[in-house]
């Protein structure tokens, strides 16, 4: 079935488990140099240009992210390298509006993650402000990442659909959200019972006898990183089988050209945007799960534009019949940008894969600022003023959230505060605090945000830092289970991609980085205190409940007993900045050393 173009909103999407989107839009194309007519103008050539703009991971980050989360890194040719502020939608919205300039014929995709785990300006809306800046970007068709399920299904429905939030209603008097614009894809997500799609898993773009079919998925783990309550009763399949079968499905429909959207990625050698992935150099390229999908998907496939691992690069992995072809990433956060050119056949119909370039490109601020995306951040920003602006804590410095550290001075501030919040005989008597790194977002920064002064944490930035409000738990773990989540770090689900859990001060270990898999937690090493932890003996452990349902591949903390819930993991951080903070005596960043790294 097919919907009336998007623009007009005739015909109402469902988003429903058992129930597909089918949304057909405009695709125009620019002919390439060489072929009849003018750039942007013509279409009667055997060859047309297609631009693909392209980025992932937004995670509603309207304003400039700050600190180290807004910065790129560039290496010069010398080989040395300097770094660049970047990000912002209002920035992002003029680059990306520049970039089409002399190519009518360009359509905008992304690969997951444009809302969750976002910023106050965002978040507290339940990230309609990001869903309304990206309609303003004309953003065409995006596939479902993790974080688009952080409030479970129902809430994705909304998003996609409109309609005002369900327990907090509508933000803006007289006005009622209008959702998304475009297609959310997500072909691996289904209904446990019917086997259907919870949304559509394909787009088709057509116009002038040029069609590009888009498939999306998300990684196949998600169920293990988003909370089990919001997504009872769907099931996330195995990527490549699912890519492969819609290829095929669309393959019958005429449609031989062929993009996958998919939030899973990988991990360069190098963390320059503008590193040359296809280096043939040892150690170098890209390595991490997008590898292996790349090198299974069906070569019919043209071009992958991947994310979920916040890397930026522009390689060539070769398909299953050999031959090379683009995968790309534009980091996360609106700091980058990926542009695409597909050299569409129209004899063939098919993209001709030796003509396909991809580049990375900064979205810097030193252009203009986009007027409707500063009004839009504008008038949001009034709405959350009141409360996103009140004073929780003073810093004397910046307390970084380094992406590469596995031992983070954030890290061990929020652990510190996990701890101190559910020690209290009362509140649980925990021992010791763990906390997954995908839960701090950004790190805290000295200098000031707005009108606050510098060195003040404003709840507004705490939110930023952790805006998933997780409850926090006290539970019963042996030495033995103990030891097993620190081993899970390195091993089974997170052996390829490791997860090292930010850990509370008096929890010290060695990570012997020069072994492989769970051998790279030195056992005799784990001490509580300065005491060898006992495998046999019990030990009362803070965690906010996703790690404690077996979040990020850790399924031994499932295994906990006496389960005690006391209050979120926001509550207790900006509890902890105001208990140990002031403005004559602001926190220092904590200093790292909790866990040796043997490399």
């Amino acid at each position: 079935m097919a919907a009336t173009p998007k623009k007009k909103r005739t015909a109402a999407r469902i988003l429903a488990v058992g129930a597909g989107l089918a949304t057909v839009g405009a695709l125009v194309a620019a002919l390439p140099a060489g072929a009849s007519g003018t750039k942007g103008g013509g279409n009667h050539g055997r060859y047309v240009d297609v631009q693909l703009l392209s980025f992932n991971d937004l995670h509603g980050n309207l304003e400039p992210p700050t600190g180290s989360a807004g910065r790129v890194t560039h290496t010069n040719p010398d080989g040395t390298t300097r770094t660049i502020d970047a990000g912002g939608v209002e920035y992002l919205a003029t680059h990306l509006r520049q970039a089409r300039e002399g190519n009518r014929y360009s359509i905008t995709a992304a690969a997951g993650d444009m809302i969750g785990a976002s910023p106050l300006v965002s978040g507290l809306f339940h990230d309609e402000p990001t869903v309304e800046a990206l309609n303003r970007l004309k953003l065409d068709v995006t596939s479902v990442g993790n974080h688009e399920f952080d409030e479970g299904a129902k809430e994705l429905a909304r998003i996609q659909n409109g309609g005002c939030h369900p327990t907090a209603g509508c933000f803006e008097k007289g006005k009622r959200f209008r959702g998304a614009d475009f297609p959310y894809l997500a072909a691996n997500v289904t209904n446990e019972k019917s086997g259907k799609p919870l949304l559509d898993p394909y787009f088709i773009w057509e116009r002038n006898g040029v069609k590009i079919g888009f498939i999306g998925v998300t990684l196949e783990g998600t169920a293990n990183i988003v909370s089990a309550e919001g997504i009872k009763g769907l099931k996330f399949g195995d990527e490549i089988e699912t890519i492969n079968k819609y290829t095929k499905v669309l393959e019958r429909k005429g449609v031989k050209s062929i993009v996958a959207l998919l939030h899973e990625g990988g991990a360069p050698a190098s963390g320059s945007y503008n590193y040359n992935c296809d280096s043939p150099g040892p150690g170098d390229g890209i390595s991490g799960p997008i590898v292996d999908i790349a090198k299974n998907v069906s070569p019919q496939v043209d071009a992958l534009v991947t994310g979920h691992t916040h890397q930026a690069y522009a390689c060539t992995i070769p398909d299953p019949a050999g031959k090379p072809r683009t995968v790309t990433s534009a980091a996360s956060f609106g700091k980058l940008y990926t542009d695409t050119t597909l050299t569409y056949d129209r004899r063939t119909k098919d993209i001709v894969r030796t003509a396909v370039a991809s580049a990375n490109h900064v979205v810097t601020r030193d252009v203009p600022k986009a007027a409707d995306m500063t009004r839009l951040i504008t008038r949001w920003n009034a709405l959350a003023a009141p409360i996103a602006s009140r004073p929780v804590g003073y810093i004397s410095g910046d307390v970084d959230n380094p992406f590469d550290a596995p031992e983070k001075p954030l890290g061990n501030l929020i652990a510190d505060a996990q701890l101190e919040g559910m020690a209290p005989a009362d509140k649980g008597g925990a021992q010791l605090a763990l906390m997954n790194p995908g839960g701090v977002r950004a790190p805290l920064v000295h200098k000031a945000s707005g009108a606050e002064g510098d060195g003040v944490v404003t709840y507004g930035e705490a939110y930023t830092v952790q805006p998933f409000t997780n409850m926090m738990t006290a539970v019963d773990l042996t030495g033995a289970q103990l030891i097993t989540t620190l081993q899970q770090q390195v091993s089974g689900a997170n052996q390829a991609a490791p997860k090292i859990l930010q850990i509370s001060k008096g929890l010290t270990y060695t990570l012997d980085m020069t072994k492989t898999g769970a051998d790279r937690i030195v056992t005799s090493s784990v001490k509580l205190n300065g005491e060898a932890i006992d495998p046999s003996k019990t030990y009362r452990v803070a965690m906010n409940e996703f790690l404690a349902g077996g979040g990020d591949g850790f399924a031994v903390l499932k295994e906990h007993k006496n389960k005690l819930v006391g209050a979120s993991d926001l509550d207790m951080f900006t509890a902890y900045l105001a208990a140990h903070s002031t403005a004559s005596a602001p926190l220092a960043p904590p200093a790292t050393g909790r866990i040796t790294v043997v490399k």
